[in-house]
Parts: structure tokens; sequence; C-alpha cells
């Protein structure tokens, strides 16, 4: 690789412009806007959220320059986006660029990085609306793209994509809205390149959380420090010795030179919605569940054994045993399949301590088996899942999906991401009557001329 990736990722985040984006392009951009704006309001309420916000007000950087959703407070844009960041990553419920590749799992929160990212620099800037919705698409199609780029084992081994890769976007999104040309904006990626990092051991943790919080935070410092001046190795992202080579082995250039907007990623192959705040990998074993109960007119009582088999890559992903918390319950099988079989659903009231102690729920997920298929075979997703059920009265329920509500196969529309952000804002107590204004703000946002209203709406 010799600078092939940054040099069209550099050209690529210049000259993009909002009239050359499918109409379709842009609302499913205002779907997941308005999805993302909701967990920032229903996480700014969680224990992460608030120690970063304390965090933050040790360092004396709060007070002034951009917004903290659901909070009364400000900081300059990199803190107030490592904020928002984390607010909307904090329960997990976040929206997902899959892998492209049915036979590659590790999918990107790309949103998380970039979006809180783009309002931050936005805000402060004066930009208009539309260059903030430009700015974001840029951000999740590079960011998105370089996932389906980077050679498997960068996942495989254990990096965790939304940090090490989220923040290639932010510096793109950044880089943008601050006006950067195609050099300056190879010396933010040279920058981010030196500090990128984010590990899947640390699943099931807060630290987990702050990936895309340090990512958004570290874009928009490496395009800062490009702005100012500070330069990098035109090819520290994909030379030799570069981040790709290093933390990857290698990448398919094929996957991102060629691709970046030919499709949008929102087009192809899509940007899923979550309709559980948990690991999106287990989310297509869950509708299952749901299904099979549905159909056969079963409860919780009548289970004695569930069994869910995925490929081996997703088995080896989900955290095993039985969670001790519920930020390891965001990532395990066991537990978001308990409480389908016993609430029905599996929402923000689900992942508590309260609920995780319930010795209903203890007890239905022990009967829970999580294993790996064979093989896969044409028709599969990467996240194809089988469920079986055998019933107390000796019945076997089998089922299979492909892809659970919120993936490509079955997309949110406008009035579910509606819903969804309703019942977010209200977890974290947000002002109804501001509430009420976003999802038209959201709606009209490529045609205000600032951020300001939005902002307004988003504060405390």
């Amino acid at each position: 690789m010799t600078g092939e990736i940054t040099a069209a990722i550099s050209a690529f985040t210049a000259s993009a412009t909002y009239d050359d984006v499918p109409a379709a392009v842009r609302q499913r951009a205002g779907i997941h806007i308005l999805d993302s704006l909701g967990l920032a309001l229903a996480g700014a309420v969680s224990p992460v959220a608030g120690i970063v916000r304390d965090w933050l007000a040790d360092q004396e950087v709060t007070g002034r320059g951009s917004t903290i959703f659901g909070t009364r407070l400000r900081a300059p844009p990199r803190f107030a986006a490592h904020a928002n960041a984390a607010s909307i990553h904090a329960d997990n419920y976040d929206d997902t660029s899959p892998q492209a590749d049915p036979g590659r799992t590790g999918g990107i929160h790309a949103s998380a990085v970039v979006l809180p990212t783009a309002l931050a620099v936005g805000e402060t800037r004066r930009c208009s609306g539309a260059d903030v919705v430009m700015a974001y698409l840029v951000g999740v199609e590079v960011a998105s793209r370089l996932n389906h780029a980077m050679a498997p084992r960068h996942y495989a081994d254990g990096f965790h994509v939304t940090g090490t890769l989220g923040i290639f976007g932010a510096a793109t999104a950044a880089s943008r809205l601050m006006g950067l040309d195609p050099g300056a904006t190879a010396h933010a990626l040279g920058i981010a390149a030196s500090r990128a990092g984010g590990v899947r051991r640390n699943f099931g943790t807060m630290t987990e959380i702050l990936h895309p919080a340090h990512a958004a935070e570290d874009g928009i410092a490496a395009a800062e420090l490009a702005l100012r001046g500070v330069t990098a190795a035109p090819d520290a992202l994909d030379g030799p010795g570069g981040y790709i080579a290093a933390a990857g082995g290698g990448a398919d250039t094929t996957a991102i030179v060629d691709k970046l907007a030919a499709p949008w990623v929102f087009e192809d192959p899509g940007v899923w919605i979550k309709p559980h705040p948990s690991g999106a990998l287990a989310h297509p074993a869950a509708a299952c569940l749901l299904d099979l109960m549905n159909t056969a007119g079963i409860s919780a009582a009548d289970i004695a054994t569930i069994r869910a088999r995925t490929n081996h890559r997703i088995v080896n992903t989900l955290l095993a045993g039985l969670p001790r918390n519920p930020t390891e319950a965001r990532f395990s099988m066991a537990f978001i399949l308990a409480v389908i079989a016993i609430e029905g659903r599996a929402g923000l009231a689900e992942f508590t301590d309260a609920v995780l102690r319930r010795a209903d729920v203890r007890a239905m997920m022990a009967r829970v088996e999580h294993t790996a298929f064979d093989r896969e075979v044409a028709g599969f997703t990467n996240v194809t899942s089988f469920v079986s059920v055998d019933t107390k009265d000796g019945r076997r329920l089998e089922g299979r999906v492909d892809g659970a509500l919120g993936s490509t196969l079955a997309p949110f529309t406008i009035d579910d991401a509606t819903a969804k952000f309703g019942a977010c804002a209200a977890h974290g107590g947000h002002p109804p009557e501001k509430t009420a204004m976003i999802p038209a703000l959201v709606a009209a946002l490529d045609r205000q001329e600032n951020l300001e209203r939005l902002c307004e709406a988003m504060w405390r």
C-alpha cells in the first residue's frame, strides 16, 4: 500500500457535495440522526456519562463552547463531542454499520462517533445544517468503508473498530467543516493514525462505552492540529509501517477507493438501527425467539431449553457465562433471550441490576445454550441465527432469522425512529416541550442556517 486509501479519502472529503446525495440517503441520514439524538438524551443519565461530565468539570473545560446534550453544560468542541459520544453509546443502543461481506463480523458504531463530532464542530463554527449533515454522511461513509477494507485480522485479533476506525470518520467530518483541503485532510488522517485505539477485551465494561468518545475527541483534535499546520506522513494510515499495516496486516483497497459514495453505505449494505439496547449480534436470535413464542402461543413457563446457533465469530464476540452487571448483560446472548422469553421485550427498563438479579431471569439464563453452527452456505448473512425451543411438554419449535428489525432486511421507518426517540428522551427525563420539537427540527435540519435551534432543544 502506498497511500492510495488516504488520497481517496482526502479527495472525497473535500469534494463531495450535498446536491449529489440521493434523496433516499438524505432521508435515511435524518432517521439515524434522530435515533442518535434520542440515545444522547437517554445516555445522559447513565453512570458513565456522569463520570465523564465530572471529569471534564475537574479539568475546568466546561462553561463555553458546544452543547453537552441533555444537560445545561457546554464545553469546547472536542470535549463536548467526547461527552455526547459517550452518552450515545452508553446503553449500546446506537446504530451499526455492518460488514458488507457476509463472511465477516464486526460492525462499526459510526454514528456514535461522527454525529457528535459534526454537531460539536458545526455548532461553534456556525455551520449550516446542510453542511453538518454532509459532514456526518462523509464521516460515516469513511469509517464504514474503512471497516470493510481493513483485513479481518484487525477485528478478529481484538481491535474494536468503533474506536480504531471511527476516529478517521471523525477526522474527516471535522476536516470538512473546518474547510481543510485534501492535503491538510491527509495530515489530519495521519495524525489520527497515531491516536487510534480500542480493544474488544473491554466489551462489557465502561471503557468500551468510551471508545466512540475517544474517537470523536481525537478526530477533532487531529483536524484542529492539521488546521494549525501540524504535518504527518501522507500515508501514515495506509503506507508501509502505517496504521493499517500495523493493526491489520493490510487492506482491500477496492473495498474503499472505488466505493466511497458509490453507493453510499446508507444504501448498501445499509446501517442498522437497534430495537434493543444491547449488542446487535444477538438481535436476530431475539427476534426469532419472540416469533416462535408468539406463533406457538407459549410463555416462559412452558420453556425447558432455548438453543441459539450463530456463526463462530458471534460466539467469540459475545460474552460467555452469566453476566454480573447490566453492562455485561448488553453483550450476553443468555440475558437477552431470557428477558425476551419472560417479558416479551428487551428495552432500557430490562437492562438493570434489579432485572438481572431476579430469580426467574437467572433461571431462564441457565436454560439458554449458544453455540456455533458447522458451516455457512449461500444465503447466509453475517448474523444468520437459528433458534430452537424445547417445551416442557416435549415439543420442539425451530426458526431461522437472517436479520432483525432495524436491519437492512427490515429497516426502521421514520415512525419507528420517532417512537424510539420519544421513549429514550423520556428515559433521560428531557423536558417534554423540548422533546416534541426535536423530530421536526431534525427533519428540517438541512434547511437551517445553523444549529442554534436544534442545540437549544437538546439543552436541558
